[in-house]
């Protein structure tokens, strides 16, 4: 049997709250060291509630200035196919809790913007900001200082789900997805960038999540079945920031 995810960080917080104030006081020391190192802080963004949270709090009077916003650059792991002042939009939950609420520049906000044509053609268009903005060459890969992931009941991260094949993408950076079980399509990020990133974050909180979780992390490796299984960073940290109600079956 093969190790779904060798030697992860496992961090089991007493609650949600608890569980936010981590992911808060991580983004926070890694923009900081980020921007130390090397001058700005990318990081990439994933939907659901928990990142919502998380970006609230950030927004908040006592977390707003603990990051330099203005050498921040927010990008997004994936994104759903619709405009974005949809409901739906994951850039519109973070514009809505965090990005509206602290200083940062226009030009440092990378969303996947979904109006410029097919799922196909904005899959295209955004690996082509993350080369442009990365100043990558041919054949390089963005290394992310942090990637936020979160974690679905069907073992699913990014837009990476069970019957897709974009868990195997080898080459592209950003793919388009077809979720039959939503009958949409998905814009997502692939492991090659998830995987080459400095920090990779599952924010995973709730009992929903207690029986997927240690199938993931501590299961055979079934890439089909739990696409999250094929984040293995190459070179960097991946880390899971648990409450216990999620970690209760590890």
């Amino acid at each position: 049997m093969t190790a779904a995810q060798p030697n992860p960080d496992i961090i089991i917080c007493d609650d949600k709250e608890s569980l936010y104030h981590e992911a808060a006081t991580r983004f926070a020391d890694l923009a900081s060291k980020a921007i130390s190192d090397h001058g700005r802080f990318m990081v990439a963004l994933s939907g659901g509630s928990t990142p919502k949270a998380l970006f609230e709090l950030l927004s908040t009077d006592a977390w707003r200035d603990r990051v330099d916003w203005s050498k921040t650059h927010l990008f997004w792991g994936d994104e759903r196919f619709v405009p974005k002042d949809h409901a739906d939009s994951n850039y519109r939950m973070a514009n809505e809790a965090l990005i509206s609420k602290v200083d940062i520049p226009e030009g440092n906000v990378h969303r996947i913007e979904t109006e410029a044509g097919t799922a196909e053609e904005v899959a295209t268009n955004y690996e082509r900001t993350l080369r442009t903005v990365f100043g990558l060459g041919e054949g390089d890969v963005p290394r992310f200082d942090l990637i936020h992931l979160g974690l679905g009941d069907d073992g699913h991260t990014a837009s990476m789900f069970p019957g897709t094949t974009a868990m195997h993408e080898a080459e592209r950076l950003v793919v388009a997805v077809w979720v039959e079980k939503f009958k949409t399509n998905r814009v997502t990020c692939t492991p090659v960038v998830l995987n080459n990133a400095a920090e990779v974050e599952f924010l995973v909180g709730g009992a929903s999540k207690r029986d997927v979780v240690p199938q993931v992390i501590r299961g055979e490796y079934e890439p089909d079945r739990l696409p999250s299984q094929t984040v293995r960073p190459t070179d960097g940290v991946l880390r899971w920031l648990l409450d216990k109600d999620a970690a209760a079956g590890l």
